[in-house]
């Protein structure tokens, strides 16, 4: 039998946290431990309002299926119980971790994929001014890939701006479905011959049939809030994208994870792992599979003001592997 424990938790950032969804001072997460024997096993998810999540809508969905749980819920069952959401995640994670700690074992072990590596991790910047993100990126020069937050066309001088004060970094730009698909058609003019691995999720989600230019044109395109499981690639490659960006909260945990990044690499995708703001515990998981991705975007608990005990280990640009202190 298990033993089902649900929290939820605030945590502050740093400054201002502002995308073109909105500005936090904070954020809101919900933790799962689940025990059996000498064993705990942790979870942990970011409620996100665009998908209409709340802290406490997340812990309902986990109290509905406690029964399942503290029964001895295995994996399998667990992506029928709830859908791919925040809440699925938090359980989903939670259970890896049991399994991992019951057998004594490494969670890349158990799971069949390589040794997870240390690796360089894009830092994001929050949506400023031109002159305030330029001085934001000087101070972030020991991070080689910038994340920019931008809202709609607005935020190109600050793309710009960027590029003048650090010429050697790789930009990632995220427009939050901020963009027209006119927009679109200009940002990627601007930026087609300047150093930008993707602009992220340009338009909003649904619009699959508004992309105004060749797919393989550059930058490239990359689905975030388009993207939630691995059966959403197909129309995304359709509409032109080719990155995607996995995050545990959209898919609904580790087991999908795992089935869409190595479904996006048999389809040719650029694959990002990414995260919400949140963290280390959530970042954990998705440190696991880094084989699976070209780029890492897991600076999550960089943004915070704290962060939870025995969390990642970042050194200059890169993020370590978790230790079993922390989670697998």
């Amino acid at each position: 039998m298990y033993q089902l424990n649900v929290t939820a938790k605030t945590w502050p950032t740093v400054g201002s946290f502002r995308t073109a969804h909105g500005s936090v001072d904070e954020i809101h997460v919900v933790n799962v431990s689940i025990k059996a024997g000498n064993g705990i096993g942790r979870g942990e998810c970011r409620p996100y309002p665009r998908y209409n999540e709340t802290s406490a809508s997340v812990v309902k969905q986990i109290e509905s299926i406690r029964p399942h749980i503290e029964s001895g819920l295995n994996l399998a069952n667990l992506q029928s119980l709830l859908p791919a959401g925040a809440a699925r995640n938090a359980v989903d994670c939670a259970l890896w971790d049991l399994k991992a700690k019951l057998s004594k074992k490494p969670i890349w072990e158990i799971l069949g994929v390589p040794t997870p590596r240390p690796r360089i991790t894009a830092y994001t910047l929050s949506i400023d001014s031109p002159a305030k993100m330029a001085k934001a990126a000087l101070a972030a020069k020991k991070y080689p890939i910038l994340k920019l937050k931008i809202n709609g066309l607005d935020g190109l001088p600050a793309c710009l701006a960027v590029l003048n004060a650090r010429p050697e970094v790789q930009l990632i730009i995220d427009a939050n479905e901020s963009l027209t698909a006119r927009e679109l058609v200009i940002m990627r003019q601007k930026l087609a011959h300047l150093p930008v691995l993707l602009i992220e999720q340009p338009l909003n989600a649904e619009a699959f049939d508004q992309i105004e230019n060749l797919p393989d044109a550059l930058p490239i395109l990359c689905a975030d809030e388009s993207l939630h499981t691995r059966y959403d690639l197909s129309a995304l490659w359709q509409a032109g994208y080719r990155a995607v960006n996995v995050k545990l909260d959209k898919c609904g945990g580790l087991s999908e994870a795992l089935h869409l990044m190595k479904t996006a690499r048999s389809m040719g995708f650029v694959i990002m792992s990414g995260c919400m703001v949140s963290t280390s515990l959530a970042m954990a998981p998705m440190m696991v599979l880094e084989s699976f991705a070209d780029y890492i975007d897991l600076d999550g608990p960089l943004l915070l003001a704290k962060d939870i005990k025995n969390g990642l280990k970042y050194s200059s640009e890169f993020i370590y592997p978790p230790q079993n202190t922390l989670w697998g």
